[in-house]
């Protein structure tokens, strides 16, 4: 499509897009790229090619579906003029073929819909170059917007100003957490701008999304790399984990839990089945042990009596057994283990472990 790093061509046109399979080196050209491994697969002479195309606007950070008479005519990294509430816009193709309809039934867009419009044409180089133009403007008008909203005391921030390729419309995508009344708002942003004014409410991991940055893993974040359905994350996934409630650990850029705490839960949920249930305590002769932490690795349970920071080992089939021990009131100890005992009280608990371990 043609970000800074690809260039010019020798002929002083716009580049076509490297269409390196998604994988732009520079990280520039798309922030939801996305690679059809289905375009080198011939269709079907007696099927019909969907005719429906996904475009991706302001770099990858917002995408939409639109309808096309002929969309093998389009192929990814195009650019191409669409309909608009007002005037026309331009963006890039960013999916074709087979897995836009996986794409639109995933998020729920109907094809039937009327709402859905059309892909006028592919843009010319001409309006390629007023497009960059126009977009220039975004970050003074963000700016100036900012200024606005904080003269007028609203609480909220102004997170990103999307101005439409034609010129005619602004999108403002704005955070609050509260319900904000910016009648007034809008009112002085037309006065100032002499443009068409459309709010859009984000929330705050929309907000990092488009903001971009590194993780703590080191990589680019998720939400503005391939991450565009956000689920809710609590602090329970963490518990499932062993993960220790710390929530500078647990939180991301935007302030909220990480979502990638979501991402090996299935996996725990499904091993921690074949634990046993109502095992956070377990009675013995020296008193309670209470559950510290489950190991899915090592199928092992740890547990610790009150008031000490000793952690003691026992696998899923003693657990089991020793709760069906506690059930008839039987707790575990042997008459070679009270000798012992005597001998050494320092060492009782440690023995008496021992006992529950290797049933002495």
């Amino acid at each position: 499509m043609g970000c800074g790093h690809c260039g010019t061509k020798k002929d002083g046109t716009l580049p076509k897009g490297c269409k390196d399979h998604g994988s732009c080196s520079s990280g520039g050209c798309n922030r939801l790229n996305t690679h059809d491994w289905l375009s080198l697969i011939p269709v079907a002479e007696f099927s019909k090619p969907f005719p429906f195309i996904e475009v991706s606007f302001n770099h990858g950070s917002r995408k939409d579906y639109f309808k096309t008479l002929n969309p093998l005519s389009f192929e990814k990294g195009d650019f191409v003029c669409v309909e608009s509430s007002v005037g026309m816009d331009i963006g890039v193709v960013s999916l074709t073929g087979e897995l836009v309809k996986l794409q639109m039934k995933k998020k729920g867009v109907n094809e039937k819909s009327e709402d859905i419009r059309r892909v006028m044409r592919k843009s010319t180089d001409e309006e390629v170059a007023r497009m960059d133009e126009v977009k220039k403007g975004e970050k003074e008008l963000m700016i100036r917007s900012r200024v606005i909203a904080r003269e007028l005391k609203l609480d909220m921030k102004i997170a990103e100003v999307e101005i439409q390729a034609d010129g005619k419309k602004a999108t403002f995508f704005y955070t609050a957490e509260d319900r904000v009344d910016f009648r007034e708002l809008i009112r002085r942003y037309a006065a100032d701008f002499k443009i068409k004014i459309e709010m859009r409410q984000i929330g705050i991991r929309q907000e990092a999304a488009k903001v971009g940055g590194i993780g703590s893993c080191g990589r680019e974040l998720c939400c503005s790399t391939w991450l565009n359905d956000f689920k809710s994350v609590s602090t329970t996934a963490a518990r499932y984990q062993n993960l220790s409630i710390n929530q500078t650990k647990l939180s991301g850029q935007c302030g909220r839990l990480k979502c990638c705490l979501n991402y090996e839960l299935d996996t725990y949920m499904d091993a921690l089945r074949v634990f046993p249930d109502h095992a956070d305590r377990i009675k013995t002769t020296q008193g309670v042990a209470y559950l510290q932490k489950k190991d899915i690795f090592k199928n092992l349970m740890w547990y610790s009596f009150e008031k000490s920071n000793t952690l003691y080992p026992l696998s899923i089939e003693r657990v089991k057994e020793i709760i069906e021990l506690n059930k008839k009131n039987v707790f575990l100890t042997s008459y070679k283990l009270l000798k012992l005992l005597k001998k050494q009280p320092s060492l009782r608990k440690q023995i008496l472990w021992m006992s529950l371990v290797n049933l002495v």
